[in-house]
């Protein structure tokens, strides 16, 4: 499993809006610059976290961006899963119902059973306070 650049940069970005606190909404050009990624893609990510309920927008000349919760409330798994999808290691354990021709017969599936519970165990017990913890 590989974390794409969305899923690190929506990371980065809750990160980025709560180290600066909830004072001031911060703009999109300013979280740009902040994590040194384009405006464009900035407002993409933004706008998946924002339908998502992470963050609220302010409108207006000084509108901007800001945390919607405490940030323990921040759990990495689920904006991983909300920008990403599935972090299952393998296709046959993203479902209920494994569709894989070799069901109760694969040697390998109770490795990616373990892998994949050894990702969820990480990234579903950090938090974007433990993120900005770590940092100082």
């Amino acid at each position: 499993m590989k974390i794409t650049t969305k899923g690190r940069n929506a990371i980065h970005i809750l990160y980025d809006l709560a180290v600066r606190g909830d004072d001031q909404p911060v703009s999109v050009k300013e979280i740009a610059a902040g994590q040194e990624i384009s405006v464009k893609y900035t407002e993409q990510i933004i706008s998946i976290l924002n339908k998502a309920g992470y963050v609220s927008s302010t409108r207006g000349h000084q509108g901007g961006y800001r945390l919607t919760k405490p940030l323990q409330e921040y759990v990495i798994g689920d904006i991983l899963r909300l920008t990403e999808g599935s972090l299952s290691p393998v296709e046959c354990l993203n479902s209920e119902e494994n569709p894989c021709p070799k069901h109760g017969k694969c040697a390998t599936i109770l490795l990616w059973e373990k892998v994949d519970q050894a990702i969820r165990d990480v990234v579903d017990h950090v938090t974007l306070q433990d993120l900005v913890d770590w940092q100082q």
